[in-house]
């Protein structure tokens, strides 16, 4: 639930006035707030959520000014911690202008301030003064936007007042020196650096990602894409604020590595196969799959009640499917296409198959009668398509790194035992649906304050804990709300569009509901495909075969992305999956046929 605005009273209006009018500075004052304008990027600065840029127009002063947007529970804070004097009087002061844009500081020592207008589409200046306490030797000073208003402009930010300069002050330390950077594995790279003298953290920065904090002079950073190069710069903080960025260093990641099923072709095509029902497209029997699946995810294992965890899996009845396969003529089938290099899953879930694993009991059924199925039928690996109700957050379950919610943690340790005792062939894949993964970006569970629904992003910890076991990640690119982008702005289904923006944040990482200090790393492009539903009938969100390709031709070659910048270039995206082979067919097999072209099928 969101905050209320705050109401904006003649008398602060009054008061604003007046300070807008100035207060002189005294000989000795000194503006502190370092790169005020932001001549120089970013630097000095932190922003909540990477929601600030520099912009060159428009700007107040100077050639730059700072353009921050609030996305979710982000109110787009950008701070800056800067050394002061004790006891001593400060005036701070910014121009800006947007719907709703805050000035202000904290950590004064004696009453925080801050001021705020509204001046969309004109420049206002904005000034607050304070006194610091006794023992007060550094402020931070911020400009925010709200929740939920557009981008927010700052500009030519200043805090004037006495020189803290000479014995005993904090100085701004040096850049850091002695960069060296090395892959420690496919996803991975280890950093090291000489310690900076009166440095008391470090921030990592590395091009398209949130700045990693460090205390110490070194770091791990992880959720890399294997066979890529990467550039990382180092800066030291402390109280007098942080110093320039070290020389850069580079690291190739290896190639490989994390997930599991291999054998998989460099660009696979995944399909559902309604083994276990018609739903009006007709029945498809195993044999008569065309060649140009790879991947074939039987549809569905169901549990027998929401809770109980215990599964099972049968085939179409005759009296629905009068052309069903006998269950050998099923599995012979099934070893013809493994032999042919194709891999055959179980789905568990679906629309209908409601599955909570509430219980260690719930958890320890789904495993053994999971591996039942695997077992009968030959299976190379599992689905996880978790619908519905299936997985929600618990209240005060907020760190997708770290889950507590029962029906999440078991869900994991029942995957995790699978792939032990099944070993490093076992494909595991996951369909969930945008709600779960892309709206975490927004939202997260019932969030901070309570009132969301729990169900929002609830698949990201199940993704980041198996995702060094995962084969493929697919997520639902159909039946979805308008989710928002990296860019901040809304996506809708059914064009080349929301499946680029999508794409991009699983492939880029993303601050979870807003949070830099809990960022989900990016997946390898070999562990991402598209989803989409094969014809108009198949569910809501239809792309049609061009619009697919533009998708196609944007994350893997950086052309017809339209107006949506992606973060990079994904040559290596593993391909699409669909709802369904059993629609497809329906269709007259246009989207396997239009997949086939593109990849050269």
């Amino acid at each position: 639930m969101r905050r209320a605005l705050p109401l904006l009273t003649a008398a602060a209006l009054a008061v604003a006035g007046f300070l807008a009018a100035g207060l002189p500075a005294a000989a000795a004052d000194a503006d502190l707030v370092r790169n005020g304008g932001f001549e120089a990027g970013l630097d000095g600065w932190s922003c909540s959520g990477g929601s600030g840029a520099v912009v060159t127009t428009p700007v107040h002063g100077g050639s730059s000014a700072l353009r921050a947007t609030p996305a979710g529970q982000d109110n787009a804070r950008c701070s800056q911690t800067v050394t002061v004097k004790p006891d001593s009087a400060y005036t701070l002061g910014a121009w800006v202008q947007g719907a709703y844009v805050y000035l202000g500081a904290s950590g004064t020592g004696t009453t925080d301030v801050s001021t705020w207008t509204q001046t969309p589409g004109a420049w206002k200046q904005l000034t607050t003064s304070f006194r610091t306490g006794p023992s007060t030797t550094s402020v931070t000073v911020y400009t925010h936007g709200w929740y939920g208003q557009p981008a927010h402009l700052t500009d030519d930010l200043t805090l004037v007042g006495p020189d803290p300069g000479g014995p005993g002050q904090p100085q701004l330390p040096a850049a850091p020196t002695g960069l060296t950077a090395s892959a420690t594995s496919s996803t991975s790279v280890a950093l090291t650096w000489s310690a900076v003298p009166g440095a008391t953290s470090y921030t990592v920065h590395r091009d398209g990602a949130a700045p990693l904090s460090v205390t110490s002079a070194s770091a791990a950073v992880t959720g890399l894409t294997a066979a890529t190069t990467y550039t990382f710069r180092v800066s030291a903080v402390n109280a007098a604020g942080t110093s320039p960025q070290s020389a850069p260093a580079s690291a190739t990641t290896p190639g490989g590595g994390g997930g599991g099923g291999g054998g998989l072709p460099a660009h696979a095509l995944v399909g559902y196969l309604h083994a276990s029902f018609a739903n009006g497209s007709g029945y498809v029997r195993m044999a008569d799959v065309p060649a140009s699946w790879d991947v074939i995810n039987l549809a569905f294992g169901e549990p027998t009640s929401v809770t109980s965890g215990d599964i099972r899996f049968r085939l179409c009845p005759v009296a629905e499917c009068p052309n069903v396969e006998s269950p050998a003529e099923f599995k012979a089938a099934i070893k013809a296409k493994q032999a042919a290099g194709k891999k055959v899953l179980i789905s568990i879930g679906g629309q209908n198959g409601q599955v909570q694993l509430a219980s260690t009991a719930a958890r320890d059924a789904f495993v053994s009668s999971v591996g039942k199925i695997i077992d009968e039928f030959g299976l190379d690996g599992l689905d996880i398509d978790f619908e519905g109700h299936s997985l929600s957050l618990a209240t005060g379950d907020t760190d997708f790194r770290a889950p507590t919610t029962p029906v999440v943690v078991n869900l994991i340790s029942a995957v995790k035992t699978l792939k032990a005792k099944y070993g490093p062939d076992f494909v595991l894949t996951m369909a969930p649906e945008t709600f779960f993964v892309q709206l975490g970006y927004q939202y997260y569970g019932s969030g901070p304050w309570g009132g969301q629904d729990p169900r929002a992003g609830a698949y990201l910890p199940v993704i980041h804990a198996l995702r060094d076991d995962l084969t493929l990640l697919h997520v639902q690119g159909y039946n979805s709300g308008s989710i928002m982008g990296l860019d901040n702005q809304y996506h809708s289904m059914g064009g080349a569009d929301f499946h680029i923006a999508m794409t991009d944040m699983l492939l880029a990482g993303f601050p979870v509901a807003g949070n830099a200090a809990r960022v989900f790393p990016a997946l390898r492009p070999d562990q991402v495909a598209i989803g989409l539903p094969a014809t108009t009938n198949a569910g809501n969100g239809h792309t049609s075969p061009a619009e697919v390709t533009k998708a196609l031709n944007c994350l893997t070659r950086k052309t017809d992305c339209g107006s949506y910048q992606t973060h990079g270039t994904w040559p290596g995206l593993r391909g699409l999956m669909t709802w369904s082979i059993n629609w497809d067919r329906f269709g007259g097999w246009e989207f396997s046929r239009n997949f086939d072209a593109y990849f050269g099928g």
